[in-house]
């Protein structure tokens, strides 16, 4: 079965949409895991994509993220759960697409709290979800541990959201395996420089790239996917884009057996596997505590203590690395994905949830691109909504 973006661009090609020139070149700035997936859509169209980015790819926000692809966490507006419905079943198609090898993880997400008003919540929410066509299924605690998660200590009589659909992703190995497939298709990668000037025309379109090792780019298009960088970026074209400083601790420790298989919220700390002998963890809670915790290490400590009391297994766990990074979210909490009709050839693509939302970005974002036509699908996120 071909995947849905062989669908498509065949669909277009039929209606004559696919047969608009493609760019001479695109600059994507940021090679996470939306760039990536911006730059891969649009390099297997036959746009000249250059990817640049600061560090390497996949290894800035994108590496440190809990990287759960849901949407029972997106409820806050219809609009916005719809774009993440979509967003999983993207990755789906991308599964197919270029095969899952080590980066999809599709084996649903748990999630339960431990006191009445949370737990009446995330039933509350269930029930949104359930009337909203979203697969939730509710066990006891008990029959988590005899059917799905055996080392948990949940209570035996705890309600336990189960969401079968969704998943986890490790970021840096699918970002790496966009970026190469891109380049594989002619696309260029530059990495280790960041822009430092773009430059516009007569007429106020983009036209150039300045770099920090002296370099520069003639484009036709640039793509502003530099997350939490996005601002700096947009103000190289006199342009403001406002985000929320909403730092968050990412913690890896190493074990000699993984014992859970899925991703899950359980009270007070997230967990997932992140490999064959590593796990991830990340709380909201510690997450509070980072301005006035300087220390990284210290908050590694907290999430590993806290790790302890839902999988016991985890007591001869070691901590391998922690990370504070700065998530990139626009200022009202949603994405910001488009044109920006004052800055002809310059479009953006900056989200939180940027793990669910990178494969349905690019791929809608790309078709904008070399098409001109805009999909309502993200009509209540673009970018013109953040005016000066």
């Amino acid at each position: 079965m071909f995947a849905y973006w062989e669908r498509e661009f065949a669909g277009d090609l039929e209606k004559g949409i696919g047969s608009v020139k493609p760019p001479e070149r695109v600059a994507v700035i940021g090679a996470g895991i939306i760039g990536a997936s911006v730059g891969w859509n649009l390099a297997r169209q036959g746009a000249e994509v250059v990817f640049i980015d600061a560090g390497r790819p996949g290894e800035g926000v994108t590496n440190w993220s809990f990287s759960w692809v849901n949407a029972s966490n997106k409820t806050v507006r219809k609009s916005y759960f719809d774009l993440n419905v979509a967003g999983m079943a993207a990755y789906r198609e991308l599964a197919e697409a270029i095969g899952p090898d080590s980066w999809w993880y599709p084996g649903g997400h748990l999630r339960w709290a431990d006191d009445p008003v949370a737990e009446a919540k995330f039933l509350k929410t269930a029930d949104l979800l359930a009337s909203w066509d979203y697969r939730v299924e509710v066990y006891t605690g008990a029959e988590v541990r005899r059917r799905l998660e055996p080392a948990l200590t949940v209570p035996d009589g705890v309600p336990v959201m189960f969401y079968p659909d969704e998943a986890w992703v490790h970021g840096r190995h699918l970002v790496g395996r966009l970026v190469g497939e891109a380049i594989a298709s002619g696309a260029e990668l530059r990495s280790g420089v960041a822009v430092r000037e773009i430059g516009t025309g007569a007429d106020g379109s983009v036209r150039t790239v300045a770099l920090s090792d002296g370099s520069g780019l003639d484009v036709d298009f640039v793509v502003n996917a530099a997350g939490p960088g996005a601002s700096q970026v947009a103000e190289l074209v006199a342009r403001h884009l406002p985000m929320r400083r909403e730092p968050g601790v990412v913690t890896r420790i190493s074990c000699d057996r993984v014992p859970i298989s899925r991703a899950m919220h359980a009270p007070h700390i997230e967990i997932r596997p992140d490999g064959d002998a590593s796990m991830l963890l990340h709380s909201r809670e510690i997450d509070a505590l980072i301005d006035t915790v300087e220390d990284s290490a210290e908050l590694a400590r907290l999430l590993h203590e806290s790790v302890r009391h839902v999988v016991p297994e985890l007591g001869d766990s070691r901590v391998v690395e922690a990370r504070v990074a700065n998530r990139p979210i626009p200022a009202d909490g949603f994405p910001s994905v488009g044109a920006v009709p004052s800055v002809p050839g310059y479009y953006e693509a900056v989200s939180h949830s940027g793990i669910t939302l990178g494969p349905v970005i690019g791929r809608l974002l790309a078709s904008e691109i070399l098409s001109g036509k805009r999909d309502e699908m993200l009509a209540d996120f673009r970018p013109e909504r953040f005016r000066p």
